[in-house]
């Protein structure tokens, strides 16, 4: 079974050439010049196999120079650039804002300084004169997930916080500082903040002293992915002029859905619900034929892996290497990469450090949340620069125009 759902992620050289409508000769000079890869096919040596992934990036990105008119239709899925920002850059499968490696960010600065550096290019921007709004959870909303209560916190605090009129990029830069510090502390569900955000989190959910450096790595690795759902829909409403604590709301409501942060909530249910199997292979390859889905692994930006979810699955081996959980998972990530051929996400990453370190229900989206913002908030920095709204065309695809009868 493994072995033929992995095939699916491959293309014979007579496949790889059809798709691209090219000869098998054009093809190797693309596999030669980085273009395609291609391995020996398991069994047959002499034959090779050709990356469906990079077949199709390939065969789009020429279609593309082809029809640029259709190339702009498709630029909303995974097409073609349509904004510039000078906060992420993600290539050669690597992560960086403004020039910095994030899995280095992740293991030598602090949240505030990466804050810092997302919203104004340096690292020491001194939020110390801004005043930090915190709010805990009531009775009332005890049962209510982060997003919901965060939602109806932001809304009542933006109408009351008038610094967030100022739409100059330091001023929001402070605005986004407020927030950060809001969210927090309605995901501790705390009026009392400690000395840093993740040392707030890790004291409400009553986590190990070794979990802080850990829940500080994933709020940096996850502050920022370039023009994702969430982000586009933040600077979508600070294009409209919108104060950031609105653009923050937008950015939650994005997050939520199950094919973006809110996957995580599913790697969750699915480690809990495969915990006790014996042959994870089995059970997974059952769900696929049951034409379920695995989340939290393949990543479409990364080749050879998501560089987020190996930084943290690493430091989790460096400070938890007896956890039995983190053996599992492990144990489930091999499995499923035997199966689909693909490796982990950050959502995955995220589920297995909420496991390891026995952090409570929904952790891994409230980690993905908070870290986000950062990224929201800088996003709407730019775009207020811009002083441009952000306005699409679509192409009318409805009924034809009836016109009107003879004389009326």
């Amino acid at each position: 079974m493994s072995i033929l759902i992995r095939e699916s992620t491959w293309l014979s050289a007579a496949d790889a050439s059809k798709a691209l409508g090219v000869n098998r000769a054009t093809l190797y000079a693309y596999v030669s010049r980085g273009y395609v890869r291609s391995e020996a096919r398991p069994g047959t040596p002499r034959e090779r196999r050709y990356s469906a992934e990079d077949v199709e990036r390939l065969r789009r990105r020429n279609e593309e120079r082809r029809d640029p008119e259709k190339a702009a239709g498709r630029a909303l899925q995974w097409g073609m650039p349509i904004l510039e920002s000078s906060i992420t850059l993600i290539a050669g499968g690597k992560l960086y804002y403004r020039g910095h490696d994030v899995v280095e960010l992740a293991k030598k600065r602090t949240v505030e300084e990466v804050a810092s550096l997302v919203w104004t290019g340096v690292f020491d921007t001194d939020f110390s004169d801004t005043p930090i709004h915190v709010i805990a959870g009531t009775r009332g909303d005890d049962g209510l997930p982060f997003i919901a209560r965060a939602q109806s916190v932001l809304a009542v605090v933006a109408a009351r916080d008038s610094l967030a009129l100022d739409l100059r990029p330091r001023s929001v830069a402070m605005t986004g500082w407020r927030i950060l510090n809001l969210l927090t502390s309605v995901a501790a569900q705390t009026r009392e903040l400690a000395l840093t955000i993740e040392e707030t989190l890790v004291t409400a959910w009553k986590a190990p002293t070794r979990a802080t450096e850990l829940v500080r790595a994933a709020l940096i690795l996850v502050a920022d992915h370039e023009l994702n759902v969430s982000s586009f829909t933040a600077r979508c409403v600070a294009s409209a002029g919108s104060n950031p604590y609105a653009a923050v709301i937008a950015g939650l409501a994005a997050i939520e859905g199950t094919k973006h942060g809110g996957a995580s909530i599913r790697v969750e249910s699915l480690l809990d619900a495969l915990r006790r199997t014996r042959n994870l292979e089995s059970a997974l390859a059952e769900r696929l034929r049951r034409g379920e889905t695995i989340e939290g692994f393949g990543h479409r930006l990364y080749r050879d892996g998501d560089p987020r979810a190996i930084a943290l699955m690493a430091m989790l081996g460096e400070r938890s290497a007896k956890s039995s959980e983190l053996a599992y998972a492990r144990e489930f990530a091999a499995a499923a990469e035997s199966i689909l051929g693909e490796k982990p996400t950050i959502d995955f990453a995220l589920a297995v450090l909420a496991r390891v370190l026995k952090l409570p229900k929904g952790a891994p989206l409230t980690l993905f949340a908070l870290g986000r913002t950062i990224g929201w908030i800088g996003h709407a920095i730019e775009q207020y620069a811009s002083n441009e709204m952000i306005r699409p065309r679509a192409r009318y695809a409805g009924a034809s125009v009836k016109s009107p009868p003879d004389g009326t």
